[in-house]
Parts: C-alpha cells; sequence; structure tokens
C-alpha cells in the first residue's frame, strides 16, 4: 500500500486567469511556487494532482444563477473589470472553476485515505466572493464551497473554516453566518478592506455563535497570532469537534508584504499550520485542506507556502527553541481578552 503523502493541487491553467497589467493577484505567484517545487531538493516529497472544475449545480451551492452565468459568458472574452479590483479574462471562468473543483479534488483525496492532508495552490482566490457578486480578486468562494461539499458529499456534519488571510473573508462569513454546521474562525487586520470581521459579528439565528472574529491591530507578528491560535482558536476547535477543517490559507500577513502591515515571518506561518494540524489529527482523522487566498510578496509567498507543507509533511522549519518562542503563552494582547468575553456565551474560554 503506498504510503499517505501530503497532496498539492496544482494547474497550469489556473495562469489563465489575468486580471491584467500591473494587478497583485498576478499568474506569476503560482509562477513562483511551482517553479520551487519542480526543483530536485523537493522531488518525491509531494503528490500533485489535477483538479476537475466544479459544475455550475456545486457553483450554485453557493452562488446565484444569474451570477453563475454572467461569469461563463466571459469565457474566451476580453478584459472585463467587474468591480474596481476583480476582472476577468479569456480564461479566468475555466481557472475559477478548476480553483473551486480543486477542493474537492483535494478533499476526495483525503476522505479516501489516498492523501494524508492537502493543499490546494488554485487562483482565483475566493474568501471575499459573495453571493451574487465577484470582490477582491475574488470570483467564486473556493472554501465555502469546499464546506458545502464536505456536508452535501462527504457525509461531514461540522466544519471548521480557519480563514488567516490578512483581510476578512467577507463573502466565508456571509455564506454561513446562520448555519452552525460551519464555524468561521478568522484573524484579520482591522479595521481594513472589506471593512467586515468586527469582534461583534458572531453569527445570526441558529447560526449565532458559530462566527468568531479576531480582528487584530497592524503590526501584530508570529507570537501575537500564536497566542490567539493557542487561546481561542484550539479551545473553540476542541469543544467544536470539527469532521474537517479547511484553511483560507493567505500569505499576505507576511512582514514584507506589499498590501499589508502584519509582522508574520515563514517560521510564522510553519507554526499556526503546526497547530492547525494537530487539531485536525486530534479532532478530525488528520483531515484538513489548505487553500490559497492572498499573498502578494512573491518571496513571501513561495517561503511560506513551502513552511506550511513541509509542516504537513512533518519535516518543520521550526526548531524547538523557535517554537517556545513562538508559542510562549505569555503573549499578552487586549483583543484575546475581548475577544473572549463577547465568545465566553458560546464556548469555554
Amino acid at each position: 500500500m503506498q504510503e499517505m503523502s501530503t497532496l498539492i493541487i496544482r494547474d497550469m491553467q489556473y495562469l489563465d486567469h489575468d486580471p491584467g497589467p500591473g494587478h497583485p493577484e498576478s499568474p506569476e505567484r503560482l509562477k513562483t511556487i511551482y517553479k520551487r517545487l519542480d526543483r530536485e531538493d523537493v522531488a518525491g516529497l509531494f503528490r500533485s494532482m489535477v483538479p476537475r472544475p466544479a459544475s455550475r449545480e456545486e457553483l450554485a451551492w453557493n452562488h446565484s444563477e444569474r451570477y453563475i452565468e454572467r461569469i461563463a459568458r466571459t469565457s474566451g472574452g476580453t478584459h472585463k473589470q467587474l468591480d474596481p479590483d476583480t476582472a476577468t479574462s479569456a480564461g479566468s471562468w475555466e481557472a475559477a472553476c478548476l480553483a473551486a473543483g480543486g477542493v474537492f479534488t483535494a478533499m476526495d483525496a483525503i476522505v479516501e485515505s489516498s492523501a494524508r492532508n492537502g493543499f490546494a495552490l488554485v487562483r482565483p482566490p475566493g474568501h471575499h466572493a459573495e453571493f451574487d457578486h465577484a470582490m477582491g480578486f475574488c470570483l467564486f468562494n473556493n472554501i465555502a464551497l469546499g464546506a458545502h461539499y464536505g456536508i452535501k458529499k462527504l457525509g461531514a456534519e461540522r466544519i471548521l473554516i480557519v480563514d488567516w488571510d490578512l483581510h476578512h473573508g467577507n463573502g466565508t462569513q456571509n455564506s454561513f453566518y446562520d448555519n452552525p454546521d460551519v464555524l468561521y474562525f478568522s484573524t484579520h487586520q482591522y479595521p481594513y478592506y472589506p471593512g467586515s470581521g468586527s469582534l461583534h459579528q458572531v453569527g445570526r439565528g441558529k447560526g449565532e455563535g458559530f462566527t468568531v472574529n479576531v480582528p487584530m491591530s497592524p503590526s501584530a507578528g508570529d507570537r501575537e497570532y500564536g497566542a490567539v491560535f493557542n487561546k481561542i482558536l484550539v479551545p473553540v476547535c476542541r469543544e467544536y469537534s470539527p469532521d474537517f477543517i479547511l484553511v483560507s490559507a493567505g500569505f499576505d500577513t507576511y512582514h514584507h508584504d506589499p498590501l499589508g502591515g502584519m509582522k508574520v515571518t515563514v517560521k510564522g506561518f510553519a507554526y499556526l499550520a503546526r497547530i492547525l494540524l494537530g487539531l485536525a489529527e486530534t479532532c478530525c482523522q488528520g483531515r484538513i485542506v489548505f487553500c490559497l487566498e492572498g499573498g502578494y510578496n512573491l518571496q513571501g509567498l513561495r517561503d511560506g507556502i513551502m513552511a506550511v507543507l513541509y509542516e504537513c509533511r512533518g519535516m518543520s522549519i521550526l526548531d524547538n527553541e523557535d517554537a517556545a518562542e513562538i508559542g510562549c503563552t505569555e503573549a499578552e494582547l487586549l483583543i484575546i481578552d475581548q475577544v473572549k468575553e463577547v465568545q465566553k456565551e458560546y464556548w469555554s474560554l
């Protein structure tokens, strides 16, 4: 029997989505990481798989038929501006279907025990995409669609989405705001684009308490993120006990990212991945998929993704001293106390 490995979803069609000259969400983002993965020093470490496209029926789990058709009509066409930040090109429809389908493909492989864990290296990103419109570089909400897929097709009853992107995932939050089947946990720079993600946005109706927002001030780095994950995410996840963990993995919190003001290092990304992988082992038989969102410094993006992949493979770049420094429980943040005060009604914090 072949040893279960870390799965990578990749496809050259993702490069066919081109939002235009000078756009930060460019094909170069994936070219950079794909080139790194093709180097000899990582040959054989990871298993690559090509995705299948999401069908229109599957896209309709999270998006309106009218909106899906609007994106479909861009296929083969010229540049089309959907909002001030988001545009399509001739290959965007196909790339966007493959981005959502890439999450499905990774989830299937993990459930079928042909992979231990996975990273969907896809574009366009997704967590800003709303039910009926594009925004923030995103066309379809890949991670939200993955959560629907887990519940509708894979028998999951509870999905945890962890979003560590610099920006709040408004589209993901809105997809499940009144739904207890999906717990949405987000750390994000605040106030900042898109403006959502305040401390008191906790869900609605049956979904009240199943949205956990941790709005963070600029300049937060490894220890601050480590403290938030250890003191908020870990107890909430253990209490919720998800059947699958999906991660909106944005690397725009990197300390040199041109769009952000955070100070996370490559070792910080490895540490956050370590926490999530441990939670997956504890709660859901190791079932976890990372899905690429933002990250616009190419070196930080490449090295951050590699740090997460090494962690998934059990080949951490962290030594004991690094982990102890980042995970120091003495790190005190006002936001942690504020989150606990809001969320204690719902969770044992």
